[in-house]
């Protein structure tokens, strides 16, 4: 399986976060995970980076993990101001919906973003078929 550059979890719930963080480096799939707690500081957070371009010392992550139902700027809030940036910038990030919906509106506006939608809670299955529906072949 690839290993990725950077991972990006988008979760107001600390536990959570504390959870999928632990998973993902007990997993080794990636050096880097940043940890924020809304869609607007991850917005702002990618903003610098695209504006950086490759002058940033942070590193742009590959996978996004995104909750949808957060404070300040949600995550669907956030994928329209994420659909902004430099379309370059984007092209080669993944974005999933990490949530505990699984209504029909939620996984159908995910998918208008194209966005991959993944019900909670994440487990090694759910990263290893998301990352080899992505990745395949990319070693």
């Amino acid at each position: 399986m690839k290993k990725l550059r950077s991972i990006l979890l988008v979760d107001d719930n600390d536990t959570s976060n504390f959870l999928n963080e632990r998973l993902l480096k007990r997993m080794a799939v990636t050096d880097e995970i940043k940890v924020l707690s809304n869609g607007k500081s991850a917005f702002e957070f990618l903003e610098k980076l695209n504006r950086a371009g490759r002058s940033s010392i942070e590193t742009k992550p590959e996978l996004i993990l995104l909750d949808i139902n957060m404070p300040v700027v949600d995550g669907f809030e956030f994928l329209e101001l994420y659909n902004q940036l430099d379309e370059q910038f984007r092209s080669d990030i993944l974005v999933a919906i990490l949530s505990t919906s699984n209504h029909p509106q939620d996984t159908s506006r995910a998918s208008d973003f194209n966005a991959y939608y993944i019900i909670k809670p994440l487990t090694i299955e759910k990263v290893e078929a998301l990352l080899s529906m992505h990745y395949a072949g990319a070693e």
